[in-house]
């Protein structure tokens, strides 16, 4: 296989694409947005003959025993329970997949509009592929996901990447996913649903609140920098598309070796050392949770609540089902504090334990507030990103006091498992020296090695993955 490298640098620098308009892709979704027809309404568990409450088990599961279960998660720390909630269940690996083509010498990346039941927008850019084990072994009786063969013969197609990562750790048990990004030569047919992009489109289209779903963007996060080496002259070819040249230096001069001991060393005394543990539990367990009927709440201050819902989709395998989704309570925010030192760009990242975490703990963002997270609790990170923000979000601050932030979107979380949950995601640069007396768990990182780490599993977790493809150049 060709390096891809180069290509792939120059379609991330096309936002204006070469097979159709950014302008033309935004008024597909629009009026997909304002045709497609879309009821989705809450409902008892009561009312449907598929999913019920085993009230001796304490899990909520369907009659096929198949998707996912919902049952509550225990954490235990140092001898005292830390935590304890409701997961979802669900232990198969599906496909999150991108078939990329070369049409007319500019790399295009084949996305496609899907409805999801908790989307706030209800049509969203996806991969190619999206689909649970559940989807592609048809245990719903639905059609094969489309391009799902081309899945299945991958080993037919050069692959640029192919990894299993992480869902969310907060509300999955030990849930991953495979991602993969695939190169194919041949014709096929292009289904009304699916249009071809550039990388800096879907960037672009990254850009506007809710338009591209979470699996696109953990796809694209994934993108192999470090696993070919360019020449000289190929990084010079490519170095003037960058207008961020502390960017371009993070990777590609930066040794991902000068960083990745401390990184990995960091995370894996934690996993080591860490005195934690965590256990499934009947959801009648849950000290402060309730199940009824319509739901599964809390009874204390929790950031999100289970409802569910009767769903009617056109255009998807199956039309018409019921399922629970896990409702959102406020909105949470990401963050990535980003500086550059040496003319290198460096990023903040902490080690994060998670309570459905594959292995303990994944290296996070710099923040990751969820909506119950109060300003009681701040480290001095949380502490200077709070100012900051503050600069961004008040119109009445001086001119010298605003702030400019690298990335600043509101995105949603999976709308297959998720109702309406959104977060804002957000980069900002701070001077060399403003954070230089650091919490134990955090450390500065170049690009390269956090793009070393995607290549291997459950190293970032999925929060620092998303903010990772906002990056622009």
């Amino acid at each position: 296989m060709k390096n891809l490298i180069p290509m792939i640098v120059r379609s991330w620098a096309n936002e204006e694409g070469n097979v159709h308009s950014t302008e033309d892709l935004l008024r597909w979704i629009t009026e997909l947005n304002e045709t497609t027809y879309v009821n989705i309404s809450e409902c008892s568990i009561d009312d449907d003959s598929f999913w019920f409450y085993d009230d001796r088990n304490g899990e909520v599961l369907n009659r096929k025993r198949s998707f996912f279960s919902i049952l509550g998660l225990r954490r235990i720390e140092n001898g005292k329970c830390t935590d304890e909630h409701p997961v979802i269940v669900q232990p198969e690996i599906g496909y999150l997949g991108i078939i990329c083509r070369e049409i007319d010498g500019v790399l295009n990346f084949l996305m496609q509009a899907k409805i999801e039941p908790g989307n706030v927008n209800c049509v969203q850019i996806s991969p190619t592929i999206q689909a649970t084990k559940s989807n592609f072994i048809r245990a719903h009786g639905g059609k094969l996901p489309t391009y799902f063969e081309m899945f299945e013969h991958s080993d037919r197609y050069d692959i640029i990447y192919d990894q299993v990562q992480s869902e969310q750790g907060s509300r999955f048990y030990k849930k991953r996913n495979r991602n993969l990004i695939m190169v194919v030569d041949e014709d096929f047919e292009i289904y009304p649903n699916f249009r071809w992009m550039t990388l800096g489109q879907i960037k672009k289209l990254m850009e506007v609140d809710n338009l591209v779903n979470m699996d696109t963007r953990t796809v694209l996060s994934g993108i192999p920098f470090m696993t070919q080496s360019l020449s000289e002259d190929e990084k010079a070819e490519i170095e003037p598309l960058f207008s961020d040249k502390a960017l371009f230096n993070s990777i590609f001069h930066a040794d991902p070796q000068e960083s990745l001991p401390k990184v990995t060393h960091k995370l894996n005394d934690y996993k080591m050392f860490a005195d934690i543990s965590t256990s499934m539990v009947p959801l009648y367990e849950l000290r402060d949770w309730e199940v009824a009927p319509a739901g599964i709440t809390s009874r204390e201050n929790a950031d999100f609540m289970v409802r569910f819902y009767d769903i009617e989709i056109a255009g998807r395998e199956v039309r018409k089902w019921t399922q629970p989704l896990f409702k959102a309570v406020g909105m949470a925010t990401f963050g990535l504090i980003t500086r550059v030192k040496n003319g290198v760009r460096q990023y903040l990242v902490r080690v994060k334990p998670e309570i459905g975490s594959f292995d303990s703990a994944e290296l996070g963002p710099s923040i990751q507030w969820e909506p119950s997270k109060s300003a009681d609790s701040d480290n001095a990170v949380d502490r200077l990103f709070r100012s900051k923000l503050g600069a961004i979000d008040d119109p009445a601050a001086d001119a010298e006091e605003t702030l400019t932030p690298l990335a600043d979107v509101i995105l949603s979380e999976e709308g297959g498992r998720f109702y309406h949950e959104q977060n804002r995601n957000i980069i900002i640069e701070i001077g060399e020296d403003e954070l230089t007396d650091l919490p134990d768990d955090y450390i500065w990182t170049e690009f390269s090695a956090l793009n070393y780490l995607i290549q291997a599993n459950n190293c970032l977790n999925i929060q620092l993955r998303n903010l990772l493809s906002l990056i622009k150049l």
